[in-house]
């Protein structure tokens, strides 16, 4: 594919604890290709996030078949969990990247930025983590985003963790055996307290978010402690929202994957509230990155 040697060529990262997502575009926003990548959350490692990263952005070059382009073009957007706390914010700000300009951010504000189309808005975050946000007239506003296992109430990690300890207390035999202990011990091959301990210690956010599937389908068969469990991250979010809605944001919106699964769980007023977002967070990675750099120019 020719192209114009002059033009620009932006990229959108949005990096988290399960995948790294990037989508390169033309000057004039036309997506040129995708990439996807693991995981990139520096709270689990400075250099996963980096090799995450870099792999994201060169297999989106790649599907763009842009032969004449290399990294060192790339104006890049990257909106990366955990760089919310400082530590982690200067690791990566002092990373000597390979592009030509590398502007970071949190993986909130891209996705604020993302469902909103660059407008003031909000957003609630269930994945492998779970977050709010609001962005009205350049104010901001975070509930939660405290980083698993401490925090990340009601995101897939939060639900897989909880859902492990049942397990255990059911592999100890202190509570009557169930379908979704049986899911997960089948889902990693255990079948000892012993060897669950093992398969589960010292494992990331994104190992545990990998049970929240289980504990959702064990709600919906009127599993006693999944509906304990599914109600209370439940009535995490809609207090969450109202929280939120304190500052107006003209629009709310729910992203990660766990969404569709938690909404019809939601309040009806809270569901309500609800609009769907108008484009991806690797989208306001974009918006982010024009921001930028029509401030630098």
């Amino acid at each position: 594919m020719e192209r114009m040697g002059h033009e620009k060529y932006f990229l959108g990262i949005d990096g988290g604890g399960s995948k790294c997502r990037a989508i390169v575009v033309s000057n004039n926003n036309e997506i040129l290709g995708e990439g996807v990548s693991g995981p990139a959350n520096p709270v689990n490692g400075l250099d996963i996030t980096i090799a995450s990263i870099v792999e994201s952005a060169r297999l989106a070059l790649e599907n763009a078949h842009l032969d004449n382009v290399q990294l060192s073009d790339l104006i890049v957007g990257a909106g990366i969990a955990g760089v919310n706390l400082p530590m982690l914010y200067k690791q990566l700000t002092d990373w000597e990247h390979p592009f030509k300009v590398f502007y970071l951010t949190t993986d909130i504000l891209i996705a604020c930025l993302g469902a909103h189309n660059g407008d003031d808005g909000a957003v609630m975050i269930t994945g492998t983590g779970s977050c709010g946000f609001s962005y009205v007239d350049n104010k901001t506003m975070v509930v939660g985003a405290h980083g698993f296992p401490q925090g990340d109430k009601c995101s897939g990690s939060w639900f897989g963790l909880k859902a492990v300890q049942y397990a255990l207390l059911e592999l100890d035999g202190i509570i009557d055996s169930s379908v979704m202990s049986s899911k997960i011990r089948e889902q990693i091959n255990i079948s000892s307290a012993v060897e669950l301990v093992e398969a589960t210690s010292g494992q990331t956010a994104g190992f545990y978010a990998q049970f929240a599937g289980i504990v959702f389908n064990a709600a919906n068969n009127n599993n006693e402690f999944a509906l304990k469990l599914v109600n209370e991250g439940a009535d995490y979010i809609n207090k969450m929202a109202k929280l939120l809605m304190n500052n107006n944001p003209p629009r709310i919106s729910m992203l990660g994957g766990l969404s569709p699964l938690l909404i019809p769980w939601l309040a009806a007023d809270v569901q309500d509230m609800l609009s769907p977002p108008l484009s991806p967070p690797e989208i306001g990675a974009i918006f982010f990155a024009q921001q930028q750099d029509s401030i630098a120019c």
